[in-house]
């Protein structure tokens, strides 16, 4: 028997735009994604029945087909027939420190790691432009989640531009444990408030996508500049989030009112909010100052920093 033990970076939005919508019935969309160094760990062992088993050390988490990670190893079985049938099933352990259902792409990273997981198991050989391409067909978030680093993501989020990697920008997540915000909600909200505005003709909208490559925060990353990159800071999505979710607007304010924090927004369509800072000491401070600020044993905090890079072996046996 094999197994293989990945390391699943989150990621945080720095930039999203939603231009449009798009023939798929998706959005249009132009965004800039970011690994962080919060992290699941999922272990991907062969097993000798041909089946597909998930646990999960998280109550919250499902282990049948409605999760992704079983998913994409189902993907797999289907894409690789003959490669399953000599290996047998696969047995799939996730230990989840990503919060759930955060707009961090926790499931996303899941189901990029059982693919690359997949794939050393059953020495498949694949790309990384093959993964990806996999990956794709799961959602949106993974692709990323295989490539990792700092990108920009047009389309619905699927097609990959690289970026120069940003490495040690120090990161202080906030989340509310109890506090979900559907990610469908959140563009269907958003369609039916500002669809007025979006482009309609699919000249302008590839153009309008294409227009974040010279953009001033796409500037800002290429100078590696934390101060910068944080003023550019830009999500859509706070414009239907944050009026209707009052908690999270509070933890926003609370965060961009302390000494340290270069700049602060909600991840994807939250409710996670993060804060960008320069130094690990800086960002620790700024996490007692908020657990000092909003005495809510509900809220989890943590610090973080960017990273350069997706999923990870972290060891095989």
């Amino acid at each position: 028997m094999h197994s293989y033990s990945l390391i699943a970076p989150a990621k945080i939005n720095l930039y999203l735009e939603i231009i449009g919508n798009r023939p798929d019935g998706y959005h249009e969309l132009a965004m800039i994604l970011q690994s962080i160094g919060l992290a699941d760990k999922i272990d991907v062992r062969s097993i000798s029945t041909d089946t597909i088993r998930v646990h999960c050390n998280h109550p919250q988490v499902p282990t049948d087909k409605s999760n992704l990670a079983y998913r994409a190893a189902e993907l797999m079985v289907r894409q690789f027939p003959e490669a399953f049938a000599q290996y047998g099933g696969v047995e799939i352990s996730i230990n989840k420190q990503i919060p759930v259902a955060a707009g961090l792409a926790g499931g996303s990273t899941n189901a990029a790691a059982v693919l690359v997981g997949i794939d050393l198991l059953w020495k498949l050989g694949l790309t990384q432009s093959e993964l990806e391409e996999l990956g794709g067909t799961l959602g949106s978030d993974v692709p990323f989640c295989v490539a990792g680093g700092t990108a920009i993501a047009t389309g619905r989020g699927e097609q990959l531009s690289p970026l120069p990697s940003l490495d040690n920008i120090y990161v202080v997540l906030g989340k509310y444990r109890s506090l979900e915000v559907s990610t469908a909600w959140a563009y269907k909200t958003y369609r039916e408030q500002f669809g007025n505005s979006y482009i309609r003709d699919n000249d302008n909208l590839a153009k309008r996508a294409n227009a974040v490559h010279s953009g001033a925060i796409v500037k800002a990353v290429f100078k590696k500049d934390a101060k910068e990159i944080a003023q550019k800071l830009h999500n859509d999505l706070e414009r239907v989030v944050l009026p209707a979710y009052p908690q999270v607007l509070q933890l926003r304010e609370v965060f961009a009112n302390k000494e340290g924090v270069l700049g602060t927004m909600m991840s994807g369509s939250g409710p996670t909010v993060f804060a960008l800072l320069e130094s690990q000491q800086q960002a620790e401070l700024v996490l007692l100052q908020v657990r000092e600020a909003i005495l809510d044993e509900d809220l989890e905090l943590f610090v973080t920093r960017t990273i350069t890079h997706g999923i990870k072996v972290a060891s095989s046996v």
